[in-house]
């Protein structure tokens, strides 16, 4: 009996340590300005490798690489958590990252958000809620030329209003519609007009250990 239990308890505690284990990353750092990407495939390396190390497995697609959208679509839905690292263009999401979503969600309706939760009988409610991604996470990290202050101090460009709540709102609800839950992202501010050396070591640094706190316990 005493064996029993103690079978049932390992075994329920190494199911829940592997409910967050599959992670898929998509890689929006097109190649069209600029360094083409550089930074965000950097980024797609320093998550993969610290995500590894704690023992998780990691698969990662580029939106400049052929990819075949159902199959895309089956990655995300296998996943636990998707991790999305995109520059910020013009203040939106690239277009390659865009295009990307749009065919990939498209290609996986019956998988990731078959309808929009509402019923014919009572349409003005629930709208939003069909997705099939419960349970399952989501984070995002961006890159931009912009530095913090302009997000934070009184009269500035972007009127104290945060990247998530401004810029990044419709991506959220994006997320939402089709049923991931939101994890505490991570943005790289002013990495164009002063992206260093010194600078980008010191948001690796940062963001590594951004990603053992919010994944490190899971």
């Amino acid at each position: 009996m005493i064996i029993s239990q103690l079978f049932i308890t390992f075994a329920t505690e190494f199911i829940n340590k592997r409910k967050m284990k599959k992670v898929f990353i998509i890689n929006g750092g097109q190649k069209f300005h600029g360094e083409g990407g550089a930074l965000n495939a950097t980024i797609t390396e320093w998550t993969t490798q610290t995500l590894e190390e704690l023992g998780y497995q990691v698969q990662s697609t580029c939106v400049n690489n052929k990819y075949a959208p159902r199959a895309e679509a089956e990655k995300i839905a296998g996943a636990n958590v998707i991790i999305y690292h995109t520059p910020i263009w013009w203040f939106q999401v690239p277009y390659g990252l865009k295009q990307y979503i749009d065919e990939v969600f498209i290609a996986g309706m019956d998988i990731i958000c078959p309808n929009d939760g509402r019923s014919h009988e009572e349409p003005e409610i629930n709208y939003g809620t069909g997705g099939l991604m419960q349970g399952k996470k989501y984070m995002v990290t961006t890159t931009w030329n912009a530095p913090l202050g302009a997000f934070t101090q009184p009269n500035d460009f972007f009127e104290q209003t945060s990247v998530d709540k401004g810029v990044l709102f419709g991506f959220h609800k994006m997320n939402k519609f089709v049923g991931l839950s939101p994890l505490e992202g991570f943005h790289f501010y002013d990495i164009v007009k002063n992206g260093t050396p010194e600078r980008i070591e010191a948001y690796k640094r940062e963001y590594i250990v951004h990603l053992k706190n919010i994944f490190g316990n899971k």
